[in-house]
């Protein structure tokens, strides 16, 4: 463990986020504790602010309630993506006190009260399609911290949409833009406002979208200035990097 990460530890036990002895068990298992199936990174809190978050898609209802298991054992938030009702149905008989978003398959157990960001990110969406998206992307900038603006169905086949939101927008201090077909959205808002802009390409779209890869290509081949790109479909990604800009 290096200086700035035991400081961080050291910080947690004195606000009383985080009791002397569980502290103690953090350094005896860090950097990360084997599960068998999964290898649970303990140290990455202490390394990144923020604990680590469980992809669900492609795992069993065994091995996600098995690392839940052992996250309870610590005293962090807890954040799962890509889940499904399987899933949730098992973690809720665990912890009835975890909430699930149906819409953007997320499930967080929350256990410290935290008072968020004064600034803002602001998650924009060309259409209702990319709500799931947008969803993940809102319900992981909340856990960490962050408060959210949600601003929805504002894309470029209606700019008066946008335009009667923009004000709103350009209060916060970094933008997520999300959007399928074309994803033109992005470099819309970029030239709008004076603030960074997340772009995530959606897989929402005909044919010739190809499942994202339309937007994401004419998102990363973008006339504006300031843009920065994720990939198809990770609003989680997008969130991670609007908060550690908005905490700045």
């Amino acid at each position: 463990m290096n200086e700035a990460s035991l400081r961080i530890l050291l910080e947690q036990v004195s606000s009383g986020y985080l009791a002397v002895e569980q502290a103690v068990k953090q350094l005896r298992e860090l950097p990360f504790r084997d599960l068998g199936e999964a290898m649970l990174d303990s140290h990455r809190e202490l390394r990144r602010g923020h604990p680590e978050v469980i992809y669900c898609a492609g795992k069993t209802i065994a091995q996600v309630t098995a690392i839940i298991v052992a996250m309870l054992e610590g005293e962090g938030d807890i954040l799962a993506t890509r889940i499904n009702e399987g899933m949730v149905d098992a973690v809720l008989k665990l912890y009835p006190a975890a909430r699930y978003n149906p819409l953007s398959h997320t499930l967080v157990i929350q256990r410290r009260q935290r008072a968020l960001t004064e600034t803002a990110i602001a998650i924009v969406t060309a259409g209702t399609s990319d709500l799931p998206i947008a969803e993940e992307a809102a319900e992981t900038a909340l856990l960490f911290g962050n408060r959210v603006e949600r601003i929805n169905d504002v894309g470029v086949a209606g700019l008066q949409r946008l335009l009667a939101k923009l004000e709103l927008i350009r209060a916060a201090r970094v933008v997520v833009v999300i959007a399928g077909m074309e994803g033109a959205l992005a470099s819309v808002v970029a030239g709008l406002v004076a603030r960074p802009v997340i772009a995530v390409p959606t897989s929402v779209g005909y044919g010739a979208n190809f499942n994202g890869l339309a937007a994401l290509l004419g998102m990363l081949t973008s006339c504006a200035g300031g843009v920065g790109v994720v990939n198809i479909d990770n609003g989680f990604g997008a969130a991670c990097l609007a908060s550690m800009i908005n905490q700045i």
